[in-house]
Order: structure tokens, then sequence, then C-alpha cells
């Protein structure tokens, strides 16, 4: 099994100082042609069988591939275009949810959070309800400025890891990235910044998705949790409200192994408030390899710089709402926009 990385600035930081290449130019050369810069260019392992892992997984196995996506209907393009059309004209946001709220100029970020996927992700969950997207997205927005989503910092949540109770580690056999939860190594007692951290490892999974794939594998491990480790009710119902309301249709599966007596009450507590899609992909008490590659079942991945690559190729692409994330991430598929703009220029319609 590969060795643990625990999520702090210091381990990330001697990772990347080990790379041959910078961080700089293995943005710049993924943008100019995603293939010849992958990740795994920089000299890192894909599993525990290269040895002593001490630099994050490049990559999922070649053996791993992502479930194919649905089709969409002619009739869901249509609602997908016409809300496109709305966030797409949208130019400012308010900063708070409060009413009456003070409204700012939507930022880069903003624009480029918008995703065809985003919206795709918004519309499954809202059973394609146009206006209730609309409104659901609108209210992410506002959410990511109020709860301050872009300034939690690795320093800021470092004490909440320092035991290594959140992990992220290789990919499943769907290359969906793992996140691992390890209640038994609870080391605080603030209810609010134990949310907050788990946001901020949220934002860094979301970073370390592949093309084709924008779901997450949640593996809870309750082995040796005692009385008081484990999340309360209140702080399970908030988190809930979370993932459901601000990142709807990302998870792909939840595995919790090791439950014990007292966990099985807080589940039941909690399960009228999980929405019934959700408690399909919970599978408890489950072998993890028949999920997650052996080789890969435990390791830390360079997220900040695949982040800023996929920024570096929205911006490159024209900064435009309704991106391609397989394009953001590096895959074979062309910009949305720079593809329409050649279909334009064959149809003699381009300026």
């Amino acid at each position: 099994m590969a060795s643990t990385t625990i999520l702090n600035t210091s381990p990330v930081q001697e990772a990347m100082n080990d790379l041959q290449i910078s961080e700089k130019d293995t943005i710049a050369k993924s943008i100019a042609d995603p293939y010849s810069a992958k990740i795994d260019d920089l000299s890192l392992p894909l599993s525990s069988a290269d040895g002593l892992v001490k630099k994050p997984f490049a990559r999922p196995l070649d053996s791993a591939s992502p479930a194919p996506r649905p089709v969409l209907t002619s009739e869901q393009w249509k609602i997908y275009d016409d809300l496109l059309k709305v966030v797409s004209s949208w130019t400012e946001v308010p900063e708070t949810s409060a009413k009456g709220a003070t409204k700012s100029a939507i930022t880069d970020t903003e624009r480029m959070f918008l995703t065809r996927e985003c919206l795709l992700r918004y519309l499954r969950a809202t059973k394609w309800n146009k206006g209730d997207a609309e409104a659901r997205l609108m209210a992410t927005l506002v959410w990511r400025r109020e709860y301050g989503v872009e300034k939690l910092t690795a320093e800021y949540i470092s004490n909440e890891n320092e035991t290594g109770k959140q992990v992220i580690t290789g990919y499943d056999i769907n290359c969906r990235p793992c996140h691992y939860l390890v209640p038994s190594r609870q080391n605080t007692k603030g209810a609010e910044k134990q949310i907050q951290h788990l946001v901020f490892m949220l934002e860094r999974v979301i970073d370390l998705m592949v093309p084709g794939q924008d779901t997450l594998a949640l593996l809870v491990n309750f082995a040796e949790t005692k009385s008081g480790q484990g999340a309360t009710v209140g702080q399970g119902r908030q988190t809930l409200y979370i993932l459901q309301n601000h990142y709807p249709e990302r998870l792909g599966r939840a595995l919790v192994t090791n439950v014990p007596f007292m966990i099985w009450g807080f589940f039941k507590l909690i399960t009228p408030f999980i929405d019934p899609l959700t408690r399909e992909k919970l599978k408890f008490n489950e072998d993890l390899t028949q999920h997650v590659p052996p080789s890969q079942l435990l390791k830390q991945n360079g997220a900040e710089t695949k982040r800023r690559a996929c920024q570096a190729r929205w911006e490159k692409a024209g900064k435009h709402v309704g991106e391609s994330e397989d394009y953001l991430r590096g895959g074979s598929e062309e910009s949305l926009f720079q593809a329409r703009s050649e279909i334009d220029k064959v149809n003699g319609l381009a300026s």
C-alpha cells in the first residue's frame, strides 16, 4: 500500500521542489499541447509498485476509465442552451445572501466556474427545470462569496489536517479522485472550521479530476473511532446542505468501512436528509480494492499545478462561460468556442 501524505503546506512544497520541470513550464506546455505535458511527464509515480511513494500520483492507472456520460436528448440540449444564454449574461453577483445585499461585478473565477458540465450538473440536480437551475447556480455563486471559498488556504486549514483526518489519494477504477475521511484522527473541536476544512478539500479533489470525469470517490474509515470523534447531527445536516446545494452531482461513490454501532445510529438520524440518488451511491463495508486499484490506495496529488493549468487554458480560449471541462483539464476535446469559430469560418459566417 502506498504511503500516506497529509495535505499540509510543507510536504506539497517539498514534492513540487523535486520536480524536473517547473510549474510554469508545465502549464505552458499543457496549454500548447495537452498531451505533450500531462502531469505524468513530471516523473511522478503511477502506483506503489514504482517504489516508496514520495510524490503525487500522476494520474489514474491505464486500466481505469470513466463511465460514459449520459447522452442528452434534443429537448435537454434546448434547456441547456437557454440556461447558458441566461448565465452568460450575468454581470453582477450579490456579496451576501441577505435581502437587498450589495452587488459587485462577476469575477473571472466565477465565470470560469460556470462550465458546460457545471450547468448540466445543476440541470440534472433540478430534474431539468431551467428556472430552478438558474436560481441554484446564482445561490451557489453567492454562497461561495459569503462562505469565502477562495479565501480558504492550505495555511489556514493546516492545523485541521495535522493528523491526516482527511487525505486526498489516488484514483478509483473509474478515474475518480479519492477523498479519504478518517474520523479517528479528529484533532479539533471547532465545528465551523472542520466544515471549512472539508470544503477546502472538496475544492482540491475537484482540481484533480481528469478529462471525462467530474465526480469524486469518498472513502470514510470509522476504524478506531471513539465517541465524540464523529460529526454531530448538526454538522452532518450542514455538510449535507452544502454538498447537495453547492456541489450537486459531484459524488460518484461513497465507500464507508468499519462502521461501529454508534455510527449506524448517526446514519439513521441523517438518512432523511440525504436525497435518494445520493443514498444509492452509499456502500457499506465493501472490499475497497473492488473500487480502487490496490496500488493507488493512498497518496496526495499535485492539485495546484492542475488547477492553474485549467485556468490558463480557459483564459487562452477567451474566458467564456459554458466552456468544456474536458478541454480545461487537457483532454482531446478542443475549446467549444474555438470549435464554433472554425465552423463559422467554414460557413462564411465569421467576421
